[in-house]
């Protein structure tokens, strides 16, 4: 069985990118800015300040009008974002 991927700490950093930890250790910046930009339902997230009032829900990041992200997703994008790095 595949181990349960849960975001346990987010911190803002700046524009619409998020510094994520996940509960196996690894912490990325995640930049939020092409789902705000592509779908409607992230649309309030534009306002830095709205984007800025996160919480986490004992498994991902989410906003005040229910927009979140599946915690499987923003891991794989830390992921590739650091073998990015790493090449």
């Amino acid at each position: 069985m595949k181990d349960l991927i849960l975001v346990t700490a987010a911190r803002y950093l700046y524009d619409y990118t998020l510094e994520l930890t996940f509960n196996d250790g690894l912490k990325a910046e995640i930049d939020f800015g092409g789902w705000i930009n592509k779908y409607p339902f992230f649309k309030p997230l534009k306002d830095v300040d709205y984007f800025k009032n996160f919480s986490l829900d004992g498994w991902t990041v989410v906003w005040e009008n229910g927009a979140d992200i599946a915690p499987e997703t923003l891991h794989q994008i830390a992921r590739q974002n650091q073998q990015l790095r790493a090449a």
